[in-house]
């Protein structure tokens, strides 16, 4: 009978204590901005010039220039990179952009938001869901850890990123997620048009997101990209809108894999036929080298 009440009384406390701990949640939910909802990007600085996507500085004019309008702060080393691979597209070919292998495109280039993307806000961690299966998904540690001793960890495409809540208006609600982003691998490029990334992968992505003032259905990223291919860090917006629904579409993850008919042997990038031979991308390519196959005559 004792044991009966014993057990009787550590339910009761056990149900307070979860009693207790949901209103300590929902007390420290009601102090994080409400973003939930399908978030689309409002960028509508579609590439000119041959290479297909959204543009990393949608502010620039879509101009058809030698920098396609983007006119990235570049050290000279790595804007002869991006002027031969612009070259190289203009002729057919993929230049140094390695999604067409359907890799993941990297931080900071997934915040283009190529594909809807769903914020799902905790104390702990702030998750940033993508509907790309090669676009992955981001956590971001809102918990006060530190980035690891040394960086021992290995490296991702999308990083490892620590992230810090801010009250900036000072009415008792966080209104700013502060981010930074280390630890990314590569290769990655900023966007379509091939903006490059240095080799070393040592990048550090700053990003500030908070809901516009006027528009709460605003969405803003100031995204900073700090990395030895550039001669400064270079700042960009990036804005979504919230789709204005109380039960967003959401589709299953877009499968890269599925219909892609590039293939990459050697330095050299084909295209496969619907009739499934290789086909050259580029005037005068050579084929691949088939010095692994017996010859033989047809």
């Amino acid at each position: 009978m004792g044991f009966r009440n014993s057990l009787g009384a550590a339910a009761a406390a056990l149900a307070a204590l979860l009693m207790s701990s949901g209103a300590a949640t929902a007390s420290d939910d009601s102090k994080f901005p409400d973003l939930r909802g399908q978030w689309r990007t409002t960028n509508r600085g579609l590439i000119a010039g041959g290479a297909g996507g959204f543009r990393w500085d949608e502010s620039k004019p879509p101009a058809v220039t030698p920098d396609l309008g983007q006119k990235p702060p570049l050290t000279p080393e790595y804007q002869a990179l991006y002027e031969a691979n612009l070259t190289d597209m203009a002729a057919g070919g993929q230049g140094i952009d390695p999604t067409y292998r359907c890799v993941s495109p990297g931080m900071p280039r997934v915040m283009i938001a190529y594909s809807t993307l769903e914020f799902v806000v905790t104390p702990e961690t702030t998750y940033v869901l993508m509907s790309r299966d090669h676009d992955f998904n981001r956590h971001i540690y809102t918990d006060g850890r530190d980035f690891p001793a040394n960086m021992a960890l290995e490296p991702r495409f999308l990083g490892y990123s620590i992230g810090r809540w801010l009250d900036e208006d000072g009415d008792g609600r966080y209104d700013t997620l502060v981010v930074e982003t280390r630890g990314m691998k590569g290769p990655r490029v900023f966007d379509a048009t091939g903006i490059p990334l240095h080799e070393d992968n040592e990048t550090i992505v700053q990003e500030r997101i908070y809901l516009d003032h006027s528009d709460r259905n605003l969405l803003h990223d100031d995204i900073t990209t700090i990395d030895h291919a550039l001669i400064r860090p270079w700042t960009v917006n990036k804005t979504y809108r919230r789709i204005a629904s109380d039960r967003p579409l959401w589709f299953g993850h877009a499968v890269c894999g599925e219909g892609n008919a590039h293939v990459g042997i050697g330095n050299e990038v084909y295209y496969l036929s619907s009739d499934g031979y290789l086909m050259p991308t580029k005037k005068d390519q050579p084929p691949p080298d088939l010095r692994y196959f017996k010859s033989y005559n047809r």
